[in-house]
């Protein structure tokens, strides 16, 4: 199973079945919070959460399964931190001194179109 799965799910549970406050807490959208539940729902194949009007209810699968992704999240070797790519873009070559500056009284130099 997919410990990113089971992070989500275990998250949902924490939560209070809530999806929407889950998917803040794991800051991605709600939907695909929602899909990733229904692809462990086909890997276990057994619904894990009951889906009803009033209120949402966790399964006896859901229960079981549960204290499983716990034990398996803990037992998990931790993710390596991602890397931080650098700020800002590609730098362009400049082309001859620059702009002038600006003499008051003086009229506005000619801006020339730059080469491509």
């Amino acid at each position: 199973m997919n410990i990113t799965l089971l992070k989500r799910f275990v998250t949902v549970v924490a939560e209070d079945l809530h999806f929407p406050r889950a998917a803040e807490a794991l800051g991605i959208p709600l939907a695909s919070l929602y899909s990733s539940i229904d692809k462990l729902e086909a890997e276990v194949g057994h619904p894990l959460i009951t889906r009803g009007k009033p209120q949402w209810t966790l399964t006896p699968a859901g229960a079981l399964l549960l204290e499983e992704a716990k034990r398996r999240i803990a037992e998990a070797p931790a993710t390596a931190p991602q890397p931080k790519a650098p700020a800002g873009g590609k730098a362009k070559a400049s082309k001859g001194k620059g702009r002038a500056p600006a003499v008051k009284g003086q009229p506005k130099p000619f801006k020339k179109r730059q080469g491509r």
